[in-house]
């Protein structure tokens, strides 16, 4: 199973923005900052869930996943399946169809505390622009 803690952060809303991701495997860590150009906070809440589902097909294919983020939008978005916002439906819809590619997909919202590591991440990566 693969831990993977997701953050998204913009410098402004919408601005520069970034995805911090921080998996675990074991007693392996990896840690990924990704620059996400112009986007809102919310937005970038999403793209980090993506970019993560898409190093996870590559680096760990047919891996049971457990997500969390501090995001309450996104997680509760993706366990409904649903979202009234027309901005976020292509989003949900990428995480949908990529959920798919691996046996068993879970995510938990949790506290910014417990988030530490990704969140840092994701503010670096609003710096690599």
């Amino acid at each position: 199973m693969i831990e993977v803690y997701t953050d998204g952060a913009a410098n402004g809303d919408p601005g520069q923005s970034g995805a911090g991701i921080y998996m675990k495997q074991g007693k392996s860590t990896f840690e990924y900052t990704i620059p996400l150009g112009i986007l809102s906070n919310h937005e970038a809440e999403f793209f980090a869930v993506i970019k993560a589902l898409e190093i996870c097909k590559e680096q760990f294919p047919d891996e049971i996943l457990s997500f969390r983020s501090d995001s309450k939008l996104v997680v509760e978005t993706i366990e409904k399946r649903f979202t009234r916002n027309p901005k976020y439906m292509p989003l949900l819809e990428v995480i949908l169809t990529e959920t798919e590619h691996f046996p068993y997909f879970f995510i938990k919202w949790i506290p910014e505390k417990q988030n530490i590591h990704a969140d840092k991440l994701s503010r670096q990566a609003i710096h690599l622009h």
